[in-house]
């Protein structure tokens, strides 16, 4: 493989998986799996092929495997108002002057609980920079028997409000 070529790939998923706002454990853990996958069947393809190049063919899976499993995660994390394991993580780069109204939260039906140690996260809206989108609340279970579930909120800092999603506080 031209040595130009790795530049681009290993430089497209890093851009790739940098550019993702709000990633979170979905998006991390997407690359990882989807990198692993897609070096072992690069490696395989690359091994059979006329050529016999399987760490070219590893590169080329793994590099493409990140960037589809990066993709898939971080549309995951969105989809589910995922809670981050730190204030920093949660951290946002949405920035206001005035924190805009926010709309009255839906009555929620609070189901049973999956298991014992679970929490409830209440549903809540979480603002995109444009307007505001409802979370329904859910069930988790906490990353550490001592963490605690911080709300989603907005703090001002810098001079302007500053969102910050939910997360864990250990």
């Amino acid at each position: 493989m031209h040595k130009h070529t790795k530049g681009i790939l290993a430089f497209s998923a890093v851009a790739l998986l940098a550019g993702c706002e709000g990633s979170g454990p979905n998006t991390q853990n997407g690359a990882v799996s989807g990198g692993v996958l897609g070096a072992i069947a690069g490696g395989i393809i690359g091994n059979n092929s006329g050529g016999h190049n399987a760490v070219g063919g590893a590169l080329i899976g793994g590099a493409i495997g990140a960037i589809a499993g990066g993709t898939i995660g971080n549309s995951i994390d969105h989809q589910n108002g995922t809670i981050y394991g730190s204030e920093r993580a949660a951290t946002s780069n949405i920035v206001v002057e005035q924190v805009p109204p926010m709309p009255p939260a839906p009555q929620e039906a609070v189901p049973p609980p999956p298991g014992p140690g679970a929490v409830w996260i209440p549903g809540y809206y979480a603002y995109n920079g444009q307007a505001y989108v409802w979370y329904g609340g859910h069930w988790e279970s906490p990353p550490a028997p001592y963490a605690v579930y911080v709300q989603p909120h907005w703090a001002y800092r810098h001079g302007g409000y500053l969102f910050i999603r939910g997360y864990w506080r250990t």
